[in-house]
């Protein structure tokens, strides 16, 4: 009789990737150590993924669809900047994986539906579309971002590590006060209309589209 196929045997194999990952960075990350790591042989891999960047690619979706899972939950941008901190810090490695060279392709022009979701809602808050909000958007994230990698890296906790979540929401709360106000600095140039992010395929950078590479 054929061998019947292993309907768990993606999830294995993307479990094993991470926990590669988490443990020696994407170095690590040999279909080989996958095959051994995940209970299956190298072949058996190779017939799912094509290449390791596939591997890569796969989790990256998976850990974007996990955040906008848990941050579509909440109603208002503050909880869902208070949710985007509590992921990152709860998924660290899977989080840390999605912003290896995120404004490059293949990952510029994957879906980004937390950042979308986000800039929706600053869009709720202020008026106008997310698109007139790109480089305001790019402020919360920065400081999301920052913040969530500084208490990551820098090994916070404890007290040190909720007065600096806590010092994060108040300064997203700062800049939309000052956005409302219409107090909100703005130096340098202004927004490019041609550099658009979030939006997957439709990404682009100041100097016009990027072409996605084929793996």
């Amino acid at each position: 009789m054929p061998r019947r196929p292993d309907p768990d045997l993606e999830r294995r194999i993307l479990e094993a990737a991470s926990r590669l990952c988490a443990r020696g960075g994407q170095k690590a990350l040999t279909m080989r150590a996958v095959a051994k790591m995940a209970g299956t042989t190298t072949p058996t891999v190779y017939e799912r993924y094509r290449h390791r960047d596939d591997i890569l690619h796969a989790l990256r979706v998976q850990a974007r669809s996990q955040a906008f899972a848990v941050i579509s939950k909440t109603r208002t941008l503050r909880e869902s900047a208070q949710c985007y901190l509590d992921f990152a810090l709860e998924n660290r490695h899977s989080y840390a994986l999605l912003f290896d060279g995120v404004a490059k392709p293949p990952s510029l022009h994957e879906p980004w539906p937390t950042f979308k979701l986000m800039s929706e809602r600053v869009a709720k808050e202020l008026g106008g579309t997310p698109g007139q909000h790109t480089r305001l958007m790019m402020a919360l994230w920065s400081l999301l971002h920052g913040a969530a990698m500084l208490i990551i890296q820098g090994g916070f906790d404890g007290p040190l590590r909720v007065h600096v979540v806590h010092a994060c929401l108040d300064a997203v709360d700062g800049i939309l006060y000052a956005a409302k106000s219409k107090h909100m600095p703005h130096t340098g140039p202004k927004w490019p209309s041609n550099l658009i992010l979030g939006e997957g395929k439709q990404a682009r950078v100041a100097g016009g589209p990027i072409r996605n590479k084929k793996n």
